[in-house]
């Protein structure tokens, strides 16, 4: 697919209107050294016969300029502080990147399986922000359209600026406009807001004392382990090959049923459907890559805390409102102790997270620049409850949300719709946050070559 991709046009789209000159400072929790890489999502679209390719390019890019306004900081560039403590955004309208493009070789029929390597579809958002502080453009967007006359829409964004939940929001709204929906063009829902400092550190008299920063029995995610058996090595040199397995309910309740039946929980704190997939994938990847019993494993995903903290964040806070989540078991339990055991960690991790761990965590991101260590680590960032699936513009709703890139990162994503009914669910971060999924689940994730038959095997067999 590579080689078939031609781009037709790379410009820079700065805001419809005068948008603010000003420095913006970004929050502790956006300045984290692990997020300064680039969202890069994958939305793909069937083709409509009667569809103007020229108008819609048009319509779109027009809707691009005309977001940019209320999302201003996402047409500035972001860079550290001069004393390094954090970073901010210089915001002078420089503008965003758009990308048109041509396939003379994809066609919709190539996204309904795991691309057949890593970098497949890189191409369809050709452009790559190797440093996200070097002055790169925070939002690149490219619309593809290929051989069958679908359409592909690759889109990046810094994720200094915006989570899951804050990139999705501004997406759903990009859309509309392009979409010409009614009325919206004067008000965006939710209101952007910015108010990055209220997930900054609180005078010290204002929280914990300083001894209170993170240790690593209360914040295990921020807690280095050994390598007992070559993890690192293992995925830096063997090929890596992308799955993508997709959930039926009918399977999640199954995967709950067998949770509850090896736990010492009452139906009456029932396991969610994140809980229960999250530690299945995590043990199947665990068994499929045959480690050493006393290897110690991490299972990371993002908690939103936007209604964790006091006061709550405003509605339309597209920051980084999250903190880490963290299961840590060894193999061999990890292995012997059952489905319950390993949700049951998932369970007590998501419930951890109060207000007082986000101040604490906040104050060592900000003081100690801790970060998660990547030993024995499976992370897996929630897709699926971001309305990524209703993103709209005329196009109908996508056929396919996914990544641009497929790799050990593990991803939960929206079923799309072949009708382009799309799928259901609320605005919800990268974890489910205590409600039911309620809708099917794909997983996307990249495996060693050696484990990868394996891992296929028991990811489909819950009681295997």
């Amino acid at each position: 697919m590579a080689g078939s991709v031609r781009v037709k046009e790379a410009v820079v789209v700065a805001p419809s209107e005068p948008t603010p000159t000003c420095v913006l400072n970004l929050s502790a929790i956006d300045s984290q050294l692990f997020l300064r890489f680039t969202i890069e999502y994958l939305l793909v679209y069937a083709p409509r016969p009667a569809l103007n390719q020229e108008a819609t390019t048009t319509r779109v890019k027009s809707a691009l300029a005309k977001a940019l306004v209320p999302y201003y900081p996402l047409a500035g560039r972001v860079r550290p502080k001069a004393d390094c403590s954090s970073l901010e955004v210089v915001c002078r309208a420089q503008g965003a990147v758009f990308i048109e493009a041509v396939s003379d070789r994809a066609t919709l029929s190539d996204f309904e399986r795991a691309p057949r390597y890593v970098a497949q579809w890189r191409k369809l958002l050709s452009l790559q922000v190797a440093d996200v502080l070097k002055g790169a453009p925070p939002l690149v967007v490219q619309l593809t359209w290929l051989k069958d006359g679908a359409a592909a829409l690759g889109v990046g964004f810094n994720h200094c600026l915006c989570d899951g939940i804050g990139s999705a929001e501004f997406l759903n709204s990009f859309a509309e406009l392009a979409a010409g929906k009614p009325g919206f063009a004067n008000e965006f829902k939710p209101n952007p807001v910015w108010d990055r400092h209220l997930l900054d550190p609180q005078p010290v008299n204002h929280v914990m004392p300083r001894h209170r920063i993170p240790n690593a029995a209360s914040h295990p995610e921020f807690n280095k382990v050994p390598d007992r058996c070559g993890f690192m090595n293992r995925f830096s040199n063997e090929r890596l090959i992308p799955t993508s397995i997709t959930f039926e309910n009918i399977y999640l309740s199954e995967l709950k049923k067998l949770a509850l039946s090896t736990s010492r929980l009452s139906t009456e704190s029932a396991y969610t459907s994140f809980e229960v997939l999250s530690a299945h994938v995590w043990r199947s990847w665990a068994r499929a890559l045959n480690l050493a019993s006393n290897q110690i494993l991490k299972l990371l995903f993002s908690v939103n805390v936007r209604n964790r903290v006091k006061p709550s964040l405003p509605g339309g806070y597209y920051g980084n409102a999250f903190v880490l989540g963290c299961a840590q078991s060894s193999v061999k339990d990890l292995e012997e102790k059952g489905l319950g055991h390993a949700a049951g960690l998932v369970k007590l991790a998501k419930e951890r997270v109060g207000e007082e761990h986000v101040r604490r965590v906040v104050e060592s991101v900000s003081e100690s620049k801790a970060s998660p260590d990547t030993v024995g680590v499976l992370i897996v960032s929630q897709w699926s409850r971001l309305g990524l699936e209703r993103v709209d513009f005329g196009m109908g709703r996508p056929v396919h949300v996914g990544p641009i890139l497929s790799d050990r990162y593990c991803l939960f994503l929206p079923v799309g719709s072949k009708n382009n009914k799309g799928g259901g669910g609320d605005d919800d971060d990268d974890d489910d946050d205590g409600d039911d999924q309620g809708e099917s689940v794909k997983v996307m994730v990249a495996v060693p070559t050696s484990a990868v038959d394996k891992y296929e095997i028991l990811v489909k067999s819950p009681y295997s």
